[in-house]
């Protein structure tokens, strides 16, 4: 195993990271996209003399429902990713889980791609420059609120805006 895992610790540093070139319009938020990610994993794989080859193995299926009464098939499968070296014949197997829903036929295309993506993002170590555990709202309300101010020469005692200085009302002072 000591030439693929040379030849693999060359790919990641080809791939230490991929930009979010992708945007969901719907959630608009920015992401690396698994033909982003393919391209720059495959292009140093191939550089390095390594091949790969995909498994699939289907873990479930099952008919889920849409908050708009849509019936979707949601597939989750794993992915067995075995790169072999051209020289030596080593080999590593990767893996990867992946899920997709699709009123169609593209459930398992779905979850194949994202079980593939993942499973390079993971094991190469790839980063994307954001973090997936992360939740702003969690954390903006995880935070401490500060108290508004209490202006001094101010008859009313009225609360008043940090920000902007206008007057507030409790119920915007207590949010």
């Amino acid at each position: 195993m000591q030439k693929i895992a040379k030849k693999f610790v060359e790919v990641m540093k080809d791939c230490s990271h991929v930009a979010k070139n992708g945007t969901n319009d719907f959630h608009r938020y920015k992401y690396a996209t698994a033909a982003d990610v393919l391209e720059k994993v495959n292009a140093s794989l191939t550089k390095h003399g390594l091949a790969s080859v995909v498994a699939t193995n289907l873990l479930g299926s099952k008919e889920v429902t849409t908050a708009k009464g849509n019936v979707e098939q949601l597939v989750t499968v794993e992915v067995s990713v075995t790169l072999i070296d051209a020289e030596s014949g080593e080999s590593l197997t990767l893996k990867g889980l992946g899920s997709g829903q699709d009123p169609s036929d593209k459930a398992v295309a779905k979850a194949q791609t994202m079980a593939i993506k993942y499973c390079y993002l993971n094991s190469l170590a790839i980063a994307t420059n954001d973090d997936p555990e992360a939740d702003q709202h969690t954390d903006e309300v995880m935070q401490p609120k500060p108290k508004p101010a209490q202006v001094k020469n101010n008859p009313s005692n009225a609360l008043i805006c940090h920000d902007c200085g206008s007057n507030i009302s409790q119920k915007v002072a207590d949010y």
